[in-house]
């Protein structure tokens, strides 16, 4: 009666915009974004907790580097669709499909980045904690692994917004989260519906990245100072190069003009 007296509500002319659509299926898009939030938190938590020995493993043995990052980049290159299918005989239709293929999916950009922090601590640094007793799992935890965070906090980043993105393809297996109204949306040709659950895809991702962010900010604080140090370091070399440049081109004039 509502639309019948105040013209067509925006659910009758079916607009990309309707605060209608929010109204009435707001325990949907609560329903859907925790499914999403869940199955991303998971995926990217069982990636962590494998990509991280296999980047011991290849850091460890030199031989086995080439046979990790292959076999993850092998994983990678797998479509989606296709993964799901493999993994269905398997896990059957069930949110394990999904989860399961995410992992897989993140293990590339994990392992790497995991790796590139640990190789990247200075050999000196090692040497020095050895010289003060440290231990292969003190090494590790107390020396390594806090100086390769940056390296890996990027990486979880990247695995994180991707993994976020990647969940809704979960979809053709009915485990897809927001990707779940997306596709319903698209079917019908619904565009409240794929214009609110695609905006609430991109939020997450931005929130999840944002997070993380500031996580990295928090575990890593020597990373600031370095940069405030690097900063006034150049500041104040500015202005010795310009003296020293002036005071070489005065000695030339003076040859010239001897």
């Amino acid at each position: 009666m509502r639309g019948s007296a105040a013209g067509p509500s925006c659910l009758e002319t079916n607009d990309w915009i309707c605060g209608e659509y929010l109204r009435t299926r707001s325990q949907e898009l609560v329903d859907a974004t925790v499914q999403h939030l869940g199955i991303t938190a998971v995926s990217v938590a069982i990636g962590l907790l494998i990509a991280f020995p296999l980047a011991l493993v290849a850091r460890r043995w030199r031989g086995a580097a080439g046979p990790v990052l292959g076999l993850t980049t092998v994983l990678y290159t797998i479509p989606s669709l296709a993964m799901f299918a493999l993994l269905t005989p398997v896990f059957g239709v069930s949110a394990a499909v999904v989860v399961t293929g995410l992992v897989l999916y993140s293990l590339t950009i994990l392992v790497r980045n995991i790796l590139a922090g640990l190789q990247a601590v200075p050999a000196e640094v090692r040497e020095a904690a050895r010289g003060m007793g440290y231990g292969p799992a003190r090494l590790l935890c107390e020396v390594e692994v806090p100086l390769a965070l940056p390296a890996l906090v990027a990486g979880l980043r990247i695995a994180t917004v991707s993994t976020v993105a990647m969940t809704t393809i979960g979809s053709v297996v009915g485990y897809g989260g927001l990707g779940n109204l997306i596709a319903s949306g698209m079917a019908g040709f619904f565009k409240a519906e794929v214009l609110t659950a695609s905006v609430l895809c991109v939020l997450l991702a931005l929130l999840a990245d944002l997070l993380l962010m500031g996580l990295q900010r928090l575990l890593t604080p020597w990373t600031r100072a370095q940069g405030r140090a690097t900063a006034r370091a150049r500041r104040g070399a500015a202005p010795v190069w310009r003296r020293r440049g002036a005071e070489r081109w005065g000695r030339s004039r003076a040859r010239g003009s001897g």
